[in-house]
This record gives C-alpha cells, sequence and structure tokens, in this order.
C-alpha cells in the first residue's frame, strides 16, 4: 500500500461520517469547521462549487485545530493546485479523468477519485488507487450496488456521497467494502445562516457515533 493511500485512509478512518459542505460565506468556515470538530468530526470536505470555497479551506487549515480538511468537486489539474495550495490535506473528485490522474501522481496530496460502475473501479486500480469514492451513491445503485461489487472487486475500499443521511448511512457503513460515507446533512442550511454552531454539533456528535 502506498504512502499516500496510507495517509488518505489514516484521515478517513477518523470518523464514521465526513461531512461535505457548500459553504457560501467564508466568514462561517471556521465557526462551522470547529462545530464538526466538537462533535467528533475532524475530516472535513469543503466542495469547490463556490467562489467562497478556497478561502474557507485555508482559513479552516490555518484556524481550526484538530481539523483535517480536504476539498471536494475537483474537476481538473488547475483546481488541485489550488487547493492543495489553500491547505488541503486530501483531495476528491466526482469523477476521474487523466488530467487528474497525472497531476495526483505529482502530488504528496492524496487523491480519492470517484466512481460509479464496476469498470470505472477496474480502470482505477491499474492505476493503484484501492480507496475511492462511491458517487452518486443512491441514484447509482445504492448499499446493494456496492454490496454486489464487494466480492469480484475484493480489496477495494469506498466512501460513498451522494442521498445518504442519517436514515440510510449504516445501510452502507455495514458493508464490508466501505470505510466512511460521505453527508451533508451533519450541516443543514438553515442550522448554519442562523449560526447555530450547537446544534450542528449535536448532528455531528450522532454522527461520529454511528459504527460499521
Amino acid at each position: 500500500m502506498s504512502d499516500k493511500t496510507v495517509k488518505l485512509l489514516s484521515t478517513l478512518k477518523l470518523q464514521p461520517v465526513v461531512p461535505v459542505l457548500i459553504i457560501e460565506d467564508a466568514k462561517t468556515a471556521v465557526p462551522l469547521a470547529r462545530a464538526l470538530v466538537a462533535g467528533g468530526l475532524k475530516a472535513i470536505e469543503i466542495t469547490l462549487r463556490t467562489e467562497a470555497a478556497l478561502e474557507a479551506v485555508r482559513l479552516v487549515a490555518q484556524e481550526v485545530e484538530g481539523a483535517v480538511v480536504g476539498a471536494g468537486t475537483i474537476l481538473n489539474a488547475a483546481h488541485y493546485a489550488a487547493a492543495v495550495d489553500a491547505g488541503s490535506q486530501f483531495i476528491v473528485s466526482p469523477g476521474t479523468t487523466q488530467e487528474l490522474l497525472d497531476v495526483a501522481r505529482q502530488s504528496d496530496i492524496p487523491l480519492l477519485p470517484g466512481a460509479a460502475t464496476a469498470s470505472e473501479v477496474m480502470a482505477l486500480r491499474e492505476e493503484g488507487y484501492k480507496v475511492l469514492k462511491f458517487f452518486p451513491a443512491e441514484q447509482a445503485g445504492g448499499a446493494a450496488y456496492l454490496k454486489a461489487l464487494s466480492s469480484p472487486l475484493a480489496g477495494t475500499l469506498f466512501c460513498p456521497t451522494g442521498g445518504i443521511s442519517l436514515k440510510n448511512a449504516m445501510d452502507y457503513l455495514s458493508l464490508p467494502n466501505v470505510v466512511c460515507v460521505g453527508g451533508s446533512w451533519v450541516a443543514p442550511k438553515e442550522l448554519v445562516s442562523a449560526g447555530d454552531w450547537t446544534g450542528i454539533t449535536k448532528l455531528a456528535s450522532e454522527a461520529a457515533a454511528l459504527k460499521g
């Protein structure tokens, strides 16, 4: 197992649920991340879907003790470089391109590449990847589909993301090929807007208590 794979796995094994965040205002990033860490969710994915995302990554990396911040929705080499420059400790992509694989190979920061089919998983295994994001999880076949991959593609671990909530998280976490899940339910927009960090810490604590 490569050093980068070990590094990525150590991050994903910090908790059963990795928060997947869309941050509209960078000012909320630090209190939000602190609330999540206080609830036991140290590994945090901030998606590059807003103009505030890179600044949010930078602030969390610099100011939130205990947080392991990563950047998601990385689509190309420029995104990858900008996210690493901002302080990302892991990179997440919804799918995979040769451009992403090439830049990831040159970087010390590990990539969690997205895959949704057996063929995509096999192609990534040939590139040396054993830890993948299964996305969009529910829409691509859900826990039953992922369970079906566990035997023919043994040795591959997944972090399913997409359509996962407190209600169905255990369907995935109980699978032998799932290391953790990604979810946005731990930081609902209304609580972030209201600055209800105590409420977010409570949701994070519930998520952190889930056991596979």
